[in-house]
């Protein structure tokens, strides 16, 4: 364990991100005093698993008094401005940082405690969190917005995670949110219907899973290391219009799947290179 280090910090909630966020700043350095959480008997349970793990009290928020100098929201997006509203006679918040971690929502989210004297920010890591996994937050990148105090301190802090901060204007937030959404949950989207397309295939779900993953890993490094153009492959890079035809025609039993592939196939002829792209496009409709 590294030596304690400034300034310390409460957490509001006890989902999949705040788990991953105060174990990841214990393990920094950063000393958790508090885990705040809804009274629900469930949402408390998890606040005392949580603060067992990192060293930290369990309380409920229409109890906490919050002393600590940086508070960080980690509660779904609809629920940030209700929170701090909740909060807002729990310290007295001149002199302290706040920040959420919405994505698509900015720092004004916090106005309540701005106007009571805290520095606010968003700050938001561009990673996907979900219950069963507990992602190293090394290397990800955190967007972040608001009060030049506040941003000061975000950076510091991601720093000490060893993650990649980043500034967002608050007027780009929403398509920075969406461009996460095509990275990851879009993605599993598309897994999730290629699973049906390998069901029609005669391959079971399970299987296709493990079948997909060294197609899928090799994919990804090779976008990584070569960029999209150079690592698009498949019928429609070769303009291989007969085989494309065959696809949707067998796709029709699936039409959700059949629309998805409609779909990516007009982007990869917008996007990527493509050989025969007038065939392709009337076949695909573009």
């Amino acid at each position: 364990m590294k030596k304690i280090i400034e300034p310390r910090l409460t957490i509001i909630g006890a989902g999949n991100l705040a788990s991953t966020l105060a174990v990841s700043l214990r393990e920094a350095g950063y000393a958790i005093d508090q885990i705040v959480s809804k009274g629900k008997a469930a949402s408390l349970k998890r606040a005392q698993r949580l603060a067992g793990e990192v060293g930290a009290s369990a309380v409920v928020g229409t109890r906490a008094r919050i002393e600590s100098e940086v508070v960080w929201f980690c509660v779904p997006d609809g629920a940030i401005r209700r929170a701090a509203e909740v909060l807002k006679d729990a310290a007295d918040w001149k002199g302290k940082v706040a920040f959420h971690s919405s994505g698509v929502l900015a720092s004004d989210e916090l106005r309540e405690l701005r106007r009571r004297g805290a520095a606010v920010a968003s700050v938001h890591p561009l990673m996907t969190f979900v219950r069963g996994s507990r992602p190293a937050l090394r290397g990800v990148p955190f967007a972040v917005e608001g009060d030049p105090r506040a941003v000061k301190v975000a950076r510091t802090m991601v720093e000490d995670l060893q993650g990649q901060l980043f500034v967002i204007p608050k007027r780009y937030k929403q398509a920075y949110h969406a461009w996460g959404m095509f990275a990851s949950p879009l993605l599993t989207a598309l897994l999730a219907a290629s699973e049906r397309v390998a069901v029609a295939a005669g391959v079971r779900r399970g299987a296709a899973r493990k079948r997909m993953l060294p197609i899928l890993r090799q994919t990804l490094q090779n976008y990584a290391e070569l960029g999209g153009p150079q690592s698009f492959s498949g019928p429609i890079a070769r303009g291989d219009a007969e085989t494309v035809k065959k696809h949707l025609y067998v796709l029709r039993a699936i039409p959700e799947a059949r629309a998805i592939y409609v779909a990516l196939g007009r982007a990869a002829l917008r996007d990527l290179p493509a050989k025969n792209r007038a065939a392709l496009k009337n076949i695909l409709g573009g």
